[in-house]
Order: structure tokens, then sequence, then C-alpha cells
């Protein structure tokens, strides 16, 4: 083969005179050739050529065997496998997204209406106070306005905590004064000084109470 390739570099040069300048007589037949032509073997390069060819075409109309053909099913199942599993992780991801999204938009709502709430506390104590001492007869402009914020504020969900009888809870209640009382087994609230709020779990304001305690 390297003999073929070193042939093939050598130029080739063909006399077509037709008188031989060393007997000047008139040649017949072709001309000879000066140069010495490569002569072709069993592995000539038309034979490789031809060969190359032939492997070539036929590439792509190789066969796989049983084993290379379970193989490729395998990989390809893995890889299905792996995509699905891709997109699964990918589908729960984004849920868990948006459900933090939705939690952490609700805890902010309902900070900010525990915010405006808080500020109108003591408006509702002065409403308290006015109804203890008589002033929001019924009818009257300053009962209706009493009973609108109060009813938009139970549309909110606020609740009143603290009521006389309640056992104590340090939560939502904060004792102002203990009073040893015969007979009690446990902390009841005996008095609200000041009544607390909540918003759903969230506590606006904590009541104020006295606490009858065992002696």
């Amino acid at each position: 083969m390297a003999d073929n390739e070193e042939h093939d570099e050598e130029p080739r040069i063909r006399d077509k005179r037709k008188i031989d300048p060393q007997t000047g007589e008139a040649r017949s037949g072709e001309a000879r050739p000066d140069a010495r032509e490569p002569q072709a073997d069993d592995g000539s390069s038309a034979d490789v050529e031809s060969a190359d060819d032939l492997v070539e075409a036929e590439g792509p109309d190789v066969e796989l065997s049983d084993d290379d053909m379970a193989l490729l099913a395998e990989a390809e199942r893995d890889l299905v496998a792996e995509y699905r599993e891709r997109a699964a992780r990918a589908e729960a991801e984004l849920k868990n997204f948006r459900t933090r999204v939705e939690r952490d938009r609700a805890a902010n709502r309902e900070a900010v209406i525990a915010e405006v709430i808080r500020t109108l506390v003591p408006a509702i104590d002065d409403l308290d106070r006015a109804e203890a001492h008589g002033d929001l007869t019924e009818g009257s402009p300053l009962a209706i306005v009493a009973s609108k914020l109060r009813g938009g504020f139970e549309k909110y969900g606020l609740r009143r905590v603290g009521e006389k009888g309640e056992a104590f809870d340090p939560n939502f209640h904060e004792a102002l004064v203990q009073l040893p009382t015969p007979g009690a087994t446990s902390q009841t609230i005996a008095d609200v000084i000041e009544p607390g709020y909540a918003l759903g779990d969230r506590l606006i304001r904590a009541a104020k109470v006295a606490v009858s305690v065992p002696e």
C-alpha cells in the first residue's frame, strides 16, 4: 500500500514522438512510456477504494444483534423515565410555589386587616363605655354607628376574648390581679377589666382580667 502511494506521487511521462531519437527509425504502435508506471497488485488503491465504497454503502444497512437492540431499548426506557421524573419534579415545585404564594398573600392580607383593626380598637372601647352608661339608646345615631362598626369587624372575623368564668389562657389573657378564692381548683377569669380581641388565631389585643386562683 505504501509503495502504491509513492508511485502515485511520481509524475508520469509518455514519449509520443514517432521517430526514435536514439535509432532514428520510425516507431510503430503506441508510444512507450519512459517513466516507470506503478503496477497494480492485490492491495491496489483501486481495490481499497472499492472496498471503502462498499463498506460505506453497506454501513446504514448493518443489522444490530439482539443484545445491542436490548441495550438500546433499555437506554431509551431509562431516558424516558428520567424525563418523566424531571417533569413530575418540576410540576411539584410549581405547585409548592403557588401554595407558598397563596399562603403568603393570605398572611399579608390578615396582617393588614389586623393592623387597621388594632388602630380602631380604642374606638370600640369608647363605644362599649358609652353603652355601659346608657348612651347607646336604640335608634340613636351613635347606636347605629356602633352597630355598623361592630358588623364590619365581625365580617372580617374579629371576635372578643376574655369573658367572665373562662379558664385563664396566658396566650389571650393578661392577669392584672390574682384573687385567692376558696374552693377554686384552677385559674379562671373573675372579672374583665378590659376586653381583648382576636382576628382568627391572630391576637389583636390581650384581655386584661382579674384571675381567681386556689388559696
